[in-house]
């Protein structure tokens, strides 16, 4: 009887394992989709725990996914990559840098170089840096994403190099460097941690 028992557990334990990754990424999911329609940060805390819980569990030393499981989990990891790193950039930018005064079109306003004419009438003058930030987020993640899955990281050098040389004129301000740098990096984690899950899907 009890042979059998450890015989079962063994034929239905590595089916368990992927049924918990796929509802631990579906559940991060919801996290973000809900934290997109109401900034709240502790649905991105739970989203992020939930996914490094995915990726804990992903790791263990089970037998490949079934089929199945594998395009489930591969397209709501690319789901989760997408909406899920631009919360998560926000938060940490938020805990780094204070937030920064916010742009009208996604980036942050940043003091210009008065001239003798602003000084006089007490003008300070303005721009705005780093626009469409969050659409370049969501192609960065994608990106990077969907290449990791593909067994191309490499290309990741690519994007990111891609992404600076885009961002290189709007970068001699010192906020614009520092958003710049974490929230980079914040996504390009995000979307690795996200494209781990469906590779060790594979070990």
């Amino acid at each position: 009887m009890i042979p059998h028992f450890f015989a079962f557990l063994a034929a239905i334990g590595p089916l368990l394992a992927w049924c918990s990754v796929l509802i631990l990424a579906i559940a991060s999911l919801c996290c973000v989709l809900f934290a997109l329609r109401s900034p709240r940060r502790p649905l991105v805390y739970v989203a992020a725990g939930l996914l490094a819980l995915a990726v804990l569990i992903s790791a263990l030393p089970v037998p490949d996914a079934p089929p199945l499981f594998r395009v489930l989990i591969g397209l709501v990891v690319v789901a989760l990559s997408i909406a899920g790193g631009g919360p998560a950039s926000q938060l940490v930018l938020a805990l780094a840098s204070g937030g920064g005064v916010p742009g009208v079109h996604g980036g942050i306003v940043v003091a210009e170089r008065a001239t003798a004419g602003d000084r006089a009438e007490g003008v300070q003058p303005t721009r705005e840096v780093l626009r469409g930030g969050a659409t370049i987020g969501f192609l960065e993640r994608l990106a990077t994403t969907t290449t990791i899955m593909a067994g191309f990281p490499e290309a990741i050098a690519v994007i990111v190099a891609v992404k600076g040389v885009g961002r290189f004129t709007e970068l001699e301000e010192p906020e614009a460097r520092e958003r710049f740098i974490i929230g980079t990096l914040t996504s390009l984690i995000w979307a690795c941690a996200c494209a781990a899950v469906f590779r060790l899907s594979f070990a």
